[in-house]
């Protein structure tokens, strides 16, 4: 199958690249960019010298429909929202990395990303794509709206203890981390290194983005309006989300109870690796790789659950979860191209 990639310069961009270009069943024919068109990609990432001969050429929607039959966009917000409409409706799907189509409701869009949201007919035909809770939509999709890294991180530490009734939805705490390849390519004085070097600080209390995503899906999955304490970091890293979340337990639980709980909800699903009780994953156990690692500690003191969930935010954050959800939407197995190995150290 040809696809093409929109955004051809970013991380996200970069990472789809490496892992479609083994992949079985996929070639990226066309890569988009509108700064970069007439460029070769291997000028911007020279470590694609050799391995990945393709110009960058700007976006003609009609001739692109022509030539593929799927499109991802790596874009940054409020760009897709314009192409994505004429692309489906001649027939193309499109899998959209950034935040244009997670939202259903346009008043939260406007407040959090500042500009209206794309049109209502278009929304409400994009499926949320966390594969581990949306498989049969996925199948049938032609917008796939592709989750946040925040998001992704924290929904799956959250769903097995939400949707079982074992905890006070009104006491989420979210404590979360991210490394400075979260914040893209662009120059940045926040990710600066004589800012950020030996540095650890949180941003954007109370207005991130992510949370009204955070927040949709656990309502619609709880049914019932949940709101959470959500406060975000950025750690001198380059790649990986560590989200910590406390919440009150219901009644007294051990640890061992819970991740059987955890174990069994997650059972079909190839990338969520429950650990064993005593043992906390960390970034690194994640790094490179599609899996999302969760680890439980059950306080009997304090009556708390302490839930941490670890990804990479470039894979399973973003380009891996990308081409999980493309697995699925072509009936492909899930894991095909993306099941390597974590890289360590």
């Amino acid at each position: 199958m040809d696809v093409a990639i929109i955004g051809g310069t970013g991380y996200g961009a970069v990472e789809l690249i490496r892992f479609l270009h083994n992949h079985p069943h996929v070639q990226v024919t066309k890569i988009i960019s509108h700064s970069n068109s007439g460029t070769d990609l291997s000028e911007v990432y020279p470590h694609l010298t050799e391995i990945i001969d393709l110009e960058m050429t700007p976006l003609n929607v009609d001739e692109l429909a022509k030539e593929v039959e799927l499109v991802f966009f790596a874009t940054p917000s409020n760009v897709s929202k314009h192409y994505i409409p004429s692309l489906m409706d001649k027939g193309v799907r499109c899998i959209d990395l950034s935040g244009d189509f997670r939202l259903r409701d346009g008043e939260i869009y406007q407040t959090y990303y500042g500009e209206e949201m794309a049109t209502q007919r278009y929304i409400d035909q994009a499926v949320y794509g966390l594969p581990e809770i949306n498989k049969e939509k996925i199948k049938q999709a032609s917008i796939l709206a592709n989750p946040g890294c925040y998001p992704t991180a924290t929904t799956l530490g959250l769903l097995p203890v939400l949707e079982n009734d074992l905890v006070d939805n009104s006491s989420i705490i979210i404590d979360a981390k991210t490394g400075t390849s979260g914040a893209g390519r662009g120059l940045s004085l926040n990710v600066h290194f004589s800012e950020m070097n030996e540095n650890f600080k949180a941003y954007k209390l109370g207005v991130h983005k992510h949370i009204p995503e955070i927040e949709q899906l656990l309502t619609e999955r709880a049914k019932e309006e949940i709101q959470v304490t959500f406060t975000p970091h950025i750690v001198p890293m380059t790649r990986g989300i560590m989200s910590t979340i406390y919440v009150d337990l219901k009644d007294k639980q051990s640890t061992d109870y819970l991740i059987d709980v955890y174990q069994n909800y997650y059972k079909n699903d190839p990338f969520v690796r429950v650990r064993r009780n005593g043992t906390i994953p960390s970034t690194r156990e994640v790094y490179g790789s599609n899996y999302c690692d969760i680890g439980l500690y059950a306080d009997e003191r304090t009556g708390k659950l302490i839930i941490v969930s670890v990804i990479d935010n470039l894979v399973k954050g973003a380009s891996g979860q990308a081409v999980q959800n493309m697995n699925i939407m072509c009936g492909w197995d899930e894991t095909t191209g993306i099941n390597q190995l974590p890289i360590y150290p």
